[in-house]
């Protein structure tokens, strides 16, 4: 049975298995999306992620679908059961179908895309309300440093901050949280909730996996310390801890489906260390995604992990994995690894 788990400070209580839904809508219908949900709940997941720009890859025609389709399951369920999450849009990608492409986070625009996030997901209010994206300019998306050359001006923390805490004032979102950042922003953010008594972040959802441990190096400290849940995605590296595209290089998924998308498990050394993962898992007797994703179920540094499906049968083994926490032989064995294929996918 999935254990419940408290996000940062907040009161939220979240199963530490979340099921994120950027493919419906794409490459899930809507019945087999309010499969996956069904499953899901049925096997004690309480926590559903989605996103106004959801279902992935972006475009114009899907925009929005992924809230949709929750919405129309959503309705049917006892509300107070589920803990809802989704994401308001940032600036710095070409969106011109989302309000205009006038993407900053300024009081106008997180209003705006909040209320069409409850009007679409049919709800009153959100439990986790968060930042897709930073509105500053930093690395994200299998960038690797910061260049101060491409600063730009943008909405301040506080102010993102004040038209957040109006939200959580008229009861439209409970909690807010922060995805894809780095340690000054979290800093940023913790440092203006306490000196001008805005709400603060319980959680930040960035992307963690055998293939991307950057959290461990600077954030796992920050968020520990200061008590931020990490909300860890892509936990399987867009397939390839399934092990899948090693010998079928056309290998059915996003990577394939969608050429360009997820550039950052396309680099150089991701192929020498998912070999070196695979071979390990089984010596170990498992299967890869097992592994793989066990392993980041009972990361102490992880609140909940976002898993994703196209289907249902899928969606079970992701979920068979929670039962089986790795030993401890099996673990430092992945940190070997880690060590000589250190974060090829960043």
């Amino acid at each position: 049975m999935l254990e419940m788990r408290r996000l940062g400070t907040s009161d939220l209580s979240v199963s530490p298995v979340c099921l994120g839904t950027m493919t419906f809508g794409q490459q899930n219908s809507e019945a087999e999306a309010h499969a996956q949900l069904d499953l899901a709940l049925a096997r004690g997941v309480n926590f559903f992620d989605t996103a106004e720009l959801y279902a992935v890859p972006p475009c114009a025609e899907t925009y929005g679908a992924s809230e949709r389709i929750v919405g129309n399951w959503l309705r049917r369920q006892p509300r107070a059961r589920i803990v809802l999450a989704t994401k308001v849009t940032g600036p710095g990608r070409r969106l011109d179908w989302i309000r205009g492409g006038e993407l900053s986070l300024d009081r106008d625009n997180i209003r705006a895309a909040l209320h069409a996030s409850l009007e679409r997901l049919q709800t009153d209010y959100i439990d986790l309300y968060q930042l897709h994206w930073p509105e500053r300019n930093q690395p994200m998306f299998g960038q690797w440093q910061y260049r101060p050359e491409a600063e730009r001006a943008g909405t301040t923390i506080r102010d993102q901050l004040e038209a957040l805490g109006e939200l959580v004032s008229e009861g439209k979102i409970r909690h807010v949280g922060v995805s894809n950042e780095h340690p000054w922003g979290i800093a940023e953010f913790l440092r203006c909730a306490r000196d001008h008594d805005l709400p603060r972040i319980a959680s930040i959802q960035n992307a963690y996996s055998l293939l991307n441990r950057v959290f461990d190096y600077g954030l796992a400290e920050m968020c520990h310390r200061e008590q931020v849940s990490l909300l860890a995605y892509s936990p399987l590296a867009f397939g390839h801890l399934t092990g899948k595209y090693l010998d079928h290089t056309d290998a059915r998924g996003r990577l394939t489906e969608f050429p360009g998308f997820g550039a950052r498990y396309q680099k150089p050394r991701v192929r020498e260390a998912v070999a070196a993962y695979q071979a390990l898992a089984r010596e170990a007797g498992m299967t890869l995604t097992r592994m793989a994703l066990s392993w980041n179920y009972h990361r102490w540094a992880v609140g909940s992990t976002i898993i994703g499906a196209t289907s249902v049968a899928q969606l079970a083994e992701n979920l068979d994995a929670w039962a089986d926490p790795l030993p401890g032989g099996l673990l430092e064995a992945i940190d070997a690894i880690h060590v000589s294929f250190s974060n090829p996918a960043p």
